[in-house]
């Protein structure tokens, strides 16, 4: 029956990948208009068979150099789209995303933790990371990011992880080297992917810190003590041999080295971090970052648990928590990745606490009503172990994608029928330029940017969207000024003229060309307004 039953990771990737297809979560999915343009970029590689480097979408800065940087991710939901819809590009993103966070249930189980406490924790970490539930792909990191760390945690040769063996929980009989060559392979997908692979950098570079660290400290008497120097030296000499593979393959991508000067020019430049908002500091009065803050919460007593703990905290581990609280802190796209290395490094921390604290006798009275939960988590994650045959997940993959390959159908029942949020995105008034066969270039704010050139393009082009790396700090400056209505704000439209206008109804912008005569209001609900110049006036 092992081979049959579902196990509690199975159960939390169907049900979030579930979730994620079949509910009013599905839109959600497709709330962040810059899976537009990437979809376009991908089929635009899918036809040409090369990877665009001039901007094929702009009318503002047309024909300047871009780098496509995210092109193999592009590709695929560029594939899915044009066979499957939107509805091929939702599903991708929903099985990455649970596969993630079933596999963090999986990793924190295998690093012993407690069942009923990696529950809570995968819960709190999938809360905080709906803050970027988004089909773009940086899901993709999320992914990357579990596999680097416990592929670095798990290997013996990493100092940072002999500290977690002993007498009680011994080392495994699998040579860990085995899966190191795991990391340059990985990176080469990742860095064509997403710019997160930076995060594989530097989780690497925490790892083979740590066992340097353990080959300078004094040597103490012992056999244990030098057996555990020899494998700390072993294991830095196999990551800097994997750090620097890593490092080089880096290099395999449509742009070589530029790509990483351009990456550091975009991530060091303080205007953007400024003001794009994804790489704002988290605003804790909403209910994703207040998940977030609870697992720096018990980070905090994970780590005030230590002087009784079982198993002391190693060099790699605290240096993690402080990459992911000071990153998490910093950015608040950073988040989900964040959440996810904190709850796997403090999971089993707090469960020999709890442990710890339940074989107290006598056992204060409030809390031996927990007794019964606690054996009955027990048992269940002695199944847990034992349950190998995933049958459930590897179903429910097989028919969703069955049903995606018919329209969303299951027979006549339309099931998921993935769409832009009509009422998030100007689908109005997009509709009435297509209509109004408008073919000169069409401005609305950043954000909406992606939308527009998934829904018209190459018909019309866009003035700006939200690839901001490309468009630059000068060009930036100047946009906002437009939108915000700020002195000089014509400048912008002046500069970059436009066929139409599309705008958030009752924006700053709209409500000011409103009254200004050059302008003329021509279609309006309850999401968009589209102006014209009154030149071009069609009506």
């Amino acid at each position: 029956m092992r081979w049959l039953l579902p196990s509690v990771s199975d159960l939390i990737f169907v049900s979030l990948f579930c979730l994620l297809v079949f509910t009013s979560l599905s839109p959600r999915l497709l709330g962040d208009a810059g899976i537009g343009w990437h979809i376009r970029t991908g089929q635009i590689i899918l036809s040409s068979h090369s990877v665009p480097r001039v901007d094929p979408f702009s009318s503002s800065v047309a024909g300047n150099p871009w780098f496509a940087w995210e092109w193999l991710y592009d590709v695929i939901v560029g594939r899915l789209e044009g066979a499957f819809g939107l509805n091929g590009v939702v599903v991708f993103t929903a099985f990455i995303i649970a596969l993630t966070f079933s596999l963090a249930f999986s990793m924190l189980l295998r690093r012993r933790a407690n069942l009923g406490l990696a529950l809570v924790l995968i819960l709190l970490a999938a809360s905080a990371s709906m803050i970027h539930f988004f089909a773009r792909p940086h899901v993709v990191t999320w992914l990357f990011t579990l596999l680097w760390f416990w592929i670095l945690d798990s290997s013996k040769g990493n100092a940072g992880a002999l500290h977690l063996h002993s007498a009680e929980h011994p080392p495994s009989k699998k040579a860990p080297y085995n899966f190191l060559w795991l990391l340059p392979v990985t990176m080469v997908l990742w860095v064509n992917m997403h710019g997160g692979f930076l995060i594989g950098l530097v989780l690497l570079g925490i790892y083979w810190f740590a066992g340097v660290w353990a080959c300078m400290r004094p040597a103490k008497h012992g056999f244990d003590e030098a057996m555990t120097k020899i494998r700390a030296r072993r294991g830095v000499r196999n990551l800097t041999l994997i750090g620097l593979c890593s490092l080089g393959v880096t290099l395999i991508n449509p742009y070589g080295i530029q790509l990483h000067i351009h990456i550091y020019r975009y991530l060091s430049n303080p205007f953007l971090m400024n003001h794009i908002d994804e790489f704002q500091s988290p605003n804790f009065h909403y209910v994703a970052q207040k998940c977030f803050a609870v697992v720096m919460l018990l980070t905090l007593i994970a780590l005030a648990a230590q002087g009784r703990a079982r198993r002391k905290l190693a060099l790699s581990e605290g240096l993690v928590i402080l990459f992911a609280v000071y990153s998490g802190l910093y950015a608040s796209r950073n988040i989900p990745t964040s959440s996810l290395l904190l709850i796997l490094i403090i999971g089993p921390r707090l469960s020999d606490a709890i442990a710890g604290f339940s074989d107290q006798q006598p056992l204060p009275g409030v809390f031996r009503v927990l007794r019964t939960p606690a054996r009955f988590f027990k048992r269940m994650q002695a199944i847990e172990g034992v349950l190998r045959g995933h049958l459930l997940p590897a179903t429910a993959v097989l028919l969703i994608c069955l049903i995606a390959m018919h329209g969303g159908n299951l027979g006549s029942r339309p099931l998921i029928s993935a769409r832009f949020d009509d009422k998030r995105f100007p689908a109005g008034a997009v509709n009435y330029i297509a209509a109004q066969n408008f073919t000169g270039p069409a401005f609305s704010p950043d954000a909406w940017g992606g939308y527009l050139i998934y829904r018209l393009y190459p018909g019309v082009k866009v003035v700006i969207d939200d690839r901001h790396d490309f468009y630059g700090e000068p060009f930036l400056r100047s946009y906002l000024k437009a939108i915000h209505v700020e002195p000089d704000w014509r400048v912008f439209l002046d500069q970059y003229p436009a066929e139409c206008l599309i705008l958030p109804e009752n924006s700053a912008l709209a409500n000011i060309l409103k009254e200004t005569a050059a302008w003329q209001l021509t279609y309006r609900d309850d999401v968009a307004v589209v102006f014209v110049p009154v030149r071009q006036d069609r009506n």
